[in-house]
C-alpha cells in the first residue's frame, strides 16, 4: 500500500469517503481491480517515487496521477512491509485465482477423491492469501504456518466429507432439497473452514498484540485488543464474501440444468458455472471487502491501559490510534 512509503507527511486515505460503506465499496474495487496485474516494474517504482515525494512535501498537488499512482501501490504493495506482494495473492488477483478452485469445488458429484483435492487446493490458496496480506506485526515461523495450514485442510475436507455423508440420509427431505443441500455442502465446509483459517494463520497477533498508529502514522504501541477486532473482522468479511459465491452459481445452476443446459455437455456446463462464479465474485468482492474499513480507528479507552496517556510528536494527548486489518 502507499502507506508503506515512508515520510512525514500524512496521505489522504482515498478519493472516497472511507467513513461511509459505499465510499469504501468504491475503494475496494479500485484496489481489487484485475487490471492492476499488468503493472509493469517501472509502473511500481514511478508510483513510489511520487507517493514519497507527496509524503516528504516535494509535490502538494493531489492530481489525477497522484490517486492513479496511489491505487497501484494499495493494490500491489504490502502496508505494513512495502514489498510487493506476490502476483496470484495480491487482492487484484483474488477473483482470477479463486475461480478455477471455486469451480472446483462446486462441481456436482466430485466423489471423495475430488471432493479431497479441491478442499485442500481452496485452503492452500487462502492459507497464501491469508499469509501474503495479514498484519506483519507478528510473522508466523515456518513451523506455525505448516501447522495452521493443516488445521485449516483438516477443518475444511473433514466438514466436506462429513456433510457429503449426512445429507443423503436425511430422512423426510424431498430429493430436490436434499440435491440443493448437496450442491451448498461446499458453502459449509469454505466457510467453517475460513473462519479456522484467519484465526489459525494470524494466531500470533492476538497472543502478541498489533501495532497500533497515530494519526500521523507513528507507532503508540501494541494491542491485543486491536488484534481481536482485526482478525475477527477479517473473519467475518470473509464468510460474508464467500457466502453470494458459493450459494448463488450452484442454484442458479440448478435451475439452469432443468431448462437451458438440459441435454447440454459437460463443456457447455463448466463454462457457464465459471461464467456465474466470475460475474457473482466481481460484483460481490468489493461489497464483501468494504463492510470493514482495512484501516481503522479506534479510541484509546477501548484498549490496553498502558497505551492511556501517551502523546503525539506535538505534546498533545492521543485519544484515538488506528491499526490496519490486514485483508
Amino acid at each position: 500500500m502507499a502507506s508503506s512509503v515512508p515520510g512525514p507527511l500524512p496521505l489522504p486515505e482515498s478519493r472516497y469517503d472511507l467513513s461511509t460503506y459505499m465510499g469504501r465499496v468504491y475503494h475496494c474495487a479500485e484496489i481489487s481491480d484485475p487490471t492492476m496485474l499488468f503493472t509493469t516494474s517501472k509502473q511500481l517504482e514511478d508510483a513510489k517515487n511520487l507517493i514519497s515525494d507527496y509524503r516528504n512535501g516535494r509535490v502538494t498537488e493531489v492530481s489525477e496521477q497522484f490517486w492513479t499512482a496511489k491505487k497501484i501501490l494499495d493494490s500491489t504493495v504490502h502496508p505494513d512491509t512495502g514489498e510487493t506482494v506476490v502476483l496470484p495473492f495480491r487482492m487484484s488477483s483474488c477473483v482470477l485465482s479463486n475461480l478455477v478452485v471455486t469451480a472446483g469445488m462446486l462441481t456436482p458429484g466430485l466423489g471423495t477423491a475430488g471432493t479431497l483435492f479441491w478442499q485442500i487446493a481452496n485452503q492452500s490458496l487462502n492459507v497464501a492469501v491469508n499469509y501474503s496480506n495479514a498484519n506483519k506485526s507478528h510473522p508466523l515461523s515456518t513451523t506455525q504456518l505448516i501447522q495452521n495450514y493443516a488445521i485449516a485442510v483438516t477443518s475444511s475436507c473433514g466438514v466436506a466429507l462429513g456433510l457429503n455423508a449426512i445429507v443423503p440420509r436425511l430422512r423426510n427431505v424431498s430429493p430436490n432439497t436434499k440435491m440443493i443441500l448437496g450442491r451448498l455442502v461446499p458453502f459449509a465446509a469454505v466457510v467453517s473452514a475460513g473462519i479456522v483459517n484467519v484465526f489459525a494463520m494470524r494466531s500470533q497477533e492476538i497472543k502478541k498484540g498489533i501495532s497500533v498508529f497515530d494519526k500521523d502514522g507513528n507507532e503508540v504501541g501494541k494491542s491485543k485488543t486491536a488484534a481481536v477486532y482485526a482478525v475477527g473482522e477479517t473473519a467475518a468479511s470473509r464468510v460474508i464474501n464467500a457466502t453470494p459465491i458459493m450459494v448463488i452459481p450452484p442454484l442458479i445452476l440448478v435451475r439452469l440444468q432443468r431448462g437451458f443446459l438440459k441435454g447440454k455437455g459437460l463443456g457447455i456446463q463448466t463454462l457457464v458455472n465459471l461464467g456465474l462464479i466470475a460475474a457473482t465474485s466481481f460484483i460481490a468482492l468489493p461489497f464483501a471487502l468494504a463492510i470493514f474499513p482495512q484501516y481503522q480507528g479506534i479510541d484509546i479507552h477501548r484498549l490496553e491501559s498502558d497505551l492511556a496517556g501517551k502523546k503525539d510528536k506535538n505534546g498533545d494527548i492521543i485519544d484515538k490510534v488506528y491499526f490496519n486489518r490486514g485483508i
